[in-house]
């Protein structure tokens, strides 16, 4: 007996990638289907969600650790992650090797920064967030970059914008 997509999604914790979906042999037709149907709904472009599981406590950060596994959560994004800010961003601060490609998303906004591969290495922690694994900078790290970017947080920058520490 072949297994049903719902079975699928929930052994896969709920969550899938079109390319993943695919390979485990739900077709494209079928996703659209569930998703039209109310079954599944999309958290992004190629990101898939059954709708009975609870809701994603932290979509923006998850959504990019879905998408771009190498990019670290950093700045604001993870001052807020651990708690040591009253500043809610209004995008999700992002560390890119320096000759690693930019990443993009149209939700939520990113700023991405390069970093020297000495600098993107030092600090980073793996966290679940709702089952998926997400690379933040440690408080510390955090901390530091915060300081070495002073004067450039917080100063409306616009998503897409690039920094290289």
């Amino acid at each position: 007996m072949k297994e049903k997509p719902e079975d699928i999604f929930r052994s896969c914790g709920g969550r899938l990638r079109m390319s993943e979906a695919t390979r485990r042999g739900i077709t494209r037709y079928m996703l659209y289907t569930l998703r039209d149907r109310g079954v599944i709904e999309q958290i992004s472009r190629g990101i898939y969600r059954l709708v009975e599981f609870p809701p994603i406590g932290g979509p923006d950060v998850v959504t990019v650790g879905l998408r771009f596994p190498n990019a670290v959560i950093c700045l604001v994004s993870a001052l807020a992650f651990h708690e040591i800010t009253t500043q809610i961003p209004r995008s999700v601060s992002v560390a890119v090797p320096r000759e690693s490609r930019m990443p993009c998303l149209e939700y939520p906004p990113l700023i991405v920064h390069r970093f020297s591969d000495r600098a993107y290495r030092a600090g980073i922690e793996e966290h679940q967030i709702d089952g998926v694994p997400v690379k933040i900078y440690n408080p510390e790290k955090t901390i530091v970059d915060c300081f070495k970017c002073r004067n450039k947080i917080g100063h409306g920058r616009s998503a897409g914008g690039a920094e290289i520490l």
